[in-house]
């Protein structure tokens, strides 16, 4: 089953914030012996090293649904192999330039404890330490990676039932990675409306192909119109042909 409908770019923001702070040797050279025993004065103590620096706040990245998604989407089939249902409730997350961010999903397998919570992550961000997220304030869950294209990478995380009902309950699920830096950067996800999908009945496939069907139709439209504005700004900045010569008398 697909994650998400739309097909996403690459990171939002490079998020830069490097730490150039390095402390300085506190190493002495050996004291020279006294000339007298008597007039020998006590060693200067070493002094203290200097406290290490306190670790960057993360970088907060405020993420909004995508506008064409009314609410969270739930979708169910049956699986072939395992001859279970297979549910998801879904839905996807940009920025505030209407950018592709981030897409997340959570799977309900009939009969299993476990829940498996999907995203559909940037490029340009490290595979290690994986991932963590959680639910407002809550306890951090641990997520891993698992197979990266050229539109974004995926990575997931087993939960309980005990993390869906935070979900349902919260008002913002944050999702922490590091950056190429290795600066942590956490992509806040509105949870708003959340419990009622997942709770709710799956959406009909007919519906289903509709939406997605229309989708298609924007997208190429809107590719279509892009096309022709850069026809048009290509066609305004070539010179003016010349005016041909007046036949002669």
């Amino acid at each position: 089953m697909m994650l998400s409908s739309r097909i996403f770019g690459g990171l939002l923001v490079a998020l830069a914030l490097v730490l150039g702070a390095m402390q300085p040797s506190s190493a002495q050279q050996p004291a020279k012996p006294p000339a007298k025993p008597e007039t020998a004065k006590p060693a200067t103590p070493a002094p203290a090293p200097s406290a290490a620096p306190s670790a960057p706040a993360p970088t907060i990245v405020q993420l909004k649904p995508e506008p064409s998604q009314q609410d969270w989407l739930k979708v169910c089939g049956d699986d072939q192999v395992a001859k279970k249902k297979v549910c998801y409730t879904t839905r996807d997350f940009v920025s505030d330039q209407d950018q592709p961010v981030v897409a997340v999903a959570v799977y309900d397998v009939q009969g299993e404890p476990q829940k498996v919570v999907r995203f559909l992550m940037p490029l340009g961000l490290l595979m290690q330490p994986g991932i963590r997220f959680a639910a407002d304030q809550g306890q951090g869950m641990p997520g891993k990676y698992a197979i990266c294209f050229p539109n974004g990478c995926f990575a997931e995380g087993a939960v309980k039932d005990d993390t869906i009902a935070a979900f349902k309950k919260g008002n913002v699920l944050a999702i922490s990675v590091q950056n190429q830096f290795g600066q942590e950067v956490s992509f806040q996800v509105p949870l708003a409306g959340f419990g009622k999908a997942f709770d709710g009945p799956p959406i009909d496939p007919a519906v289903l192909e509709a939406q997605q069907k229309k989708l298609e139709e924007q997208m190429q439209k809107q590719a279509e119109e892009m096309r022709q504005k850069m026809q048009q700004q290509q066609g305004g900045a070539a010179p003016a042909p010349a005016p041909a010569p007046a036949p002669k008398q």
